[in-house]
């Protein structure tokens, strides 16, 4: 077992704090350039990258510089990543854990950071751009509006990993909330039977499959017509479902009253 003084990463040297040597970075959801400058300039400098080879661009790789060894973490177990990271941070090297989207949701970094805790190896987290957020700015729509919604879901139907029973769709959408179901296209029947309880029939619905890629595609249609089309289109994994009225096409007539000139806040009086 190793100690914390064998792998500790924080140092200081002339009294200022030395970064960590392992981040995990969000990636974003596809388009290089959704990153963020921080993950942007931690993978130009990294000594290693470990990526899912299936869910990160291309493009975010060809940021790395030409010494770097990228290793595709596809055929690789928890046990073998983390080997790698450590064999890196005995070297003293840089290394960039590069996640899909943002590192909090829905990744397997919790256990990766468990280990290199039992380690004591320290680590940053940089967010990243989840497919959701790029999912409504290519809708140019608003998640949450005035009277309408205020609320989003965001969760995923039982699959290999099981829900709690507390967490179950047909008790999340009893809410009415604006709903993002992650990681469950390949069960959209089951989806629109489970939420045709709760929304009504016209409800807008929007599969958005890898968003920010070159093959992206966008579906709208409505409860009662979103399977067909998913099955029309072939998309099985790999994309989002969006649930509820902010996804009118024709963009509803709402306001808020942040602008309005007849709401009074801190540093504005109310016009009559």
């Amino acid at each position: 077992m190793h100690n914390y003084d064998d792998f500790q990463n924080s140092e200081f040297k002339n009294g200022q704090a030395v970064p960590c040597l392992v981040a995990f970075v969000g990636a974003g959801p596809g388009d290089p350039e959704l990153i963020t400058v921080r993950g942007q300039r931690l993978l130009r400098e990294a000594d290693m990258v470990i990526y899912a080879g299936s869910l990160v661009p291309q493009g975010l790789l060809e940021i790395c510089k030409p010494e770097a060894v990228l290793m595709d973490s596809a055929s690789m177990t928890l046990e073998e990543t983390h080997a790698a990271i450590m064999e890196a941070v005995r070297r003293r090297h840089k290394v960039v854990r590069l996640h899909t989207g943002d590192p909090s949701l829905y990744g397997a970094v919790h256990e990766q950071m468990q280990l290199l805790d039992e380690a004591g190896v320290d680590y940053e987290v940089v967010p990243g751009v989840s497919a959701v957020f790029a999912a409504a700015a290519e809708l140019r729509c608003q998640l949450t509006l005035p009277e309408m919604s205020q609320t989003v879901i965001m969760t995923r139907t039982a699959g290999k990993t099981p829900m709690p029973e507390r967490e179950s769709l047909e008790h999340l959408a009893a809410h009415g909330a604006t709903l993002v179901i992650y990681l469950s296209v390949h069960h959209m029947d089951r989806v629109v039977q489970t939420l045709s309880a709760h929304y009504a029939s016209y409800t807008p619905v929007v599969v958005a499959y890898r968003v920010g890629w070159p093959d992206q595609c966008i579906l709208r249609g409505t409860l009662d017509t979103i399977a067909e089309q998913v099955r029309h289109a072939g998309i099985r994994r790999q994309a989002l479902i969006l649930v509820g009225d902010v996804f009118q096409q024709i963009r509803p007539r709402v306001r808020s009253r942040l602008y309005d000139g007849s709401f009074a806040h801190g540093f504005r009086n109310a016009r009559t």
